[in-house]
Formats: structure tokens, C-alpha cells, sequence
């Protein structure tokens, strides 16, 4: 866990214990039902771990917030940041029963209070949040009809590869001002190849 503390000094004893033993859980379930590859199961602190945790990088979220994480798969980035931002509630949605099965038993295993998991597709959830997360799930012009009545204050995505015209197609699509949109590049903060085409895209209201 050197590298995830050597870019995160400000987490504890307890929130860097937890961080090893997610890594343990994902292997042993992984095992069973296939969430994720063997590729990125062999690189998971780099590819899932700090991938996830780029967001608290760039978004500090006030205590007491509500995040949706969309289309969270087997728990990501929900999981790994509920344990770097405890003192706020997260709720991870997925419309595949599979993955959730899998990002409850880890979030159970951890013992993350601040955690709810639930199996079905974003737009029906009738609910606000102050902020909602996702990875890579879909283009950004396909995902915003879907969460636009969902949140009250940003939109974080983690994305990858060139991302102006994807951008300027979600604008114009959705009527949304171009200027609102703040992307920063992973490389920034984190090392390595993997990270060299990374970034996190905020739409803020």
C-alpha cells in the first residue's frame, strides 16, 4: 500500500488496512463470479484502486454528502471512495444483479456503514444526490438524460482518450454550456503509463 499512501498521506491506519483488504475480497470473489479481468485483477491497485481514488484528488466532498455511483459494476469508484470519504453516504447502482451481488459483499466485509447498494437502471431510482460518479459506463451524451434530475450540484466521470468532441456533443445534445465542463488529466498526480491517457471530467451546475 506504499503508493496509494505515498499519494494520499492524509489516510489513516484504519482507511489504508481497508484498502489491502479490498484487495484480498475482489480476488476471492472474483473467483467465483468474474467482475473483473485477469489483466486488471493483476494490476487492481493501479488499474481499479487508484483509478477510483483520482477522483479525491480533485473533488473534496463536504461531509455529509450524497453520491450516486451509476453503472458502479463490481463496486467502482463507490467502494474505494466511501472508504476515503466516510463521513459521506454513497449509494451504488447497477442494473446487473451479479456485480451488485459482489459490491455488497465487499462493502459488508469492510464494514462500510456508509454504503447502499442497489440492483436497477439509474433513471428509475426517483431519488437526489449532491453529486453522482461513474467509470467509463457510456458516452457522456448517452449517460446525462439519465442521472440530469439525479444530482444538485456535479457530475465526476473518469474517463479515457481524447474527450473534446465527446464533450461538445454532450453539450450541444443536452443544452448544456460547454464552460461548466472541467476535465484534469490523471497524469498529473499519478505515475505511470496506464494513467498517461486518464482523466476525470466534472460538470458542475
Amino acid at each position: 500500500m506504499e503508493r496509494i499512501t505515498d499519494y494520499f498521506p492524509q489516510f489513516d491506519e484504519g482507511q489504508v488496512e481497508a484498502f489491502a483488504r479490498m484487495e484480498e475480497l475482489y480476488r476471492q470473489w472474483n473467483a467465483a463470479i468474474n467482475v473483473i479481468s485477469r489483466k486488471d485483477m493483476d494490476n487492481f491497485k493501479e488499474h481499479h484502486l487508484l483509478h477510483s481514488l483520482a477522483i479525491a484528488k480533485v473533488v473534496d466532498f463536504p461531509a455529509g454528502s450524497s453520491i450516486l455511483d451509476v453503472g458502479t459494476g463490481g463496486g467502482f469508484p463507490g467502494i474505494p471512495l466511501a472508504v476515503a470519504f466516510p463521513r459521506c453516504s454513497f449509494t451504488l447502482c447497477d442494473s446487473i444483479g451479479k456485480k451488485i451481488k459482489v459490491a455488497s459483499a465487499v462493502a459488508e466485509s469492510l464494514g462500510l456503514k456508509n454504503v447502499e447498494t442497489v440492483n436497477a437502471r439509474v433513471e428509475t431510482l426517483g431519488r437526489k444526490f449532491d453529486y453522482v460518479v461513474s467509470r467509463a459506463v457510456t458516452s457522456l451524451d448517452n449517460m446525462y438524460p439519465w442521472i440530469k434530475d439525479s444530482f444538485t450540484k456535479a457530475v465526476i466521470c473518469l474517463k479515457g482518450g481524447e474527450l473534446d468532441d465527446e464533450i461538445e456533443l454532450c453539450a450541444r445534445k443536452c443544452g448544456l454550456d460547454r464552460a461548466r465542463f472541467f476535465r484534469t488529466d490523471l497524469s498529473s498526480f499519478f505515475d505511470g503509463e496506464y494513467f498517461s491517457t486518464k482523466k476525470v471530467v466534472i460538470f458542475s451546475k
